[in-house]
């Protein structure tokens, strides 16, 4: 259950973030993992690093703000950081012994739904129906994602 309930968390946000139209689908996760990146910041456990930490994730997120791939950037910046904070002994969640353990796993689910640009769950949907037809036959051409600007 540590790591199927992340990756299942992971998922869900996917699908969540498939109700919010294309057009603010990515500032809003520019804005959320922009957050993520200060998660530590009341008492992580590094010190003055935290503060780096968060001074860097926010740069990057605000790339994202253009750009599903520094979202998806700063998503694996979050997933080492998490882990580096499960390693020492001092969770994101103070009660919850494996919760940045967690917060590692899920983070990088969510990375690579950002590096194939933020698709609607109907759109991923379409591509792996598209990308099983190769091989066996399939004229169809592959038409990928088409949602990036």
């Amino acid at each position: 259950m540590t790591y199927v309930v992340p990756i299942l968390i992971g998922l869900l946000y996917v699908a969540l973030n498939s109700l919010i139209p294309e057009r603010h689908r990515r500032p809003f996760n520019a804005v959320l993992v922009g957050g993520a990146g200060a998660a530590y910041l009341s008492g992580g456990g590094f010190g003055v690093w935290e503060f780096a930490f968060t001074v860097v994730a926010t740069y990057v997120a605000f790339r994202g703000l253009r750009s599903w791939t520094f979202i998806g950037v700063a998503w694996l910046l979050h997933t080492a950081w998490d882990f580096a904070h499960h390693v020492k002994g001092s969770p994101i969640i103070p009660f919850a012994e494996h919760s940045s353990l967690g917060c590692a796993i899920c983070d990088p689910v969510i990375a690579v739904w950002c590096f194939a640009g933020g698709p609607s769950i109907t759109r991923l949907r379409g591509l792996v129906r598209s990308t099983r037809g190769r091989g066996r036959g399939h004229a169809e051409p592959h038409q990928g994602l088409q949602n990036r600007r």
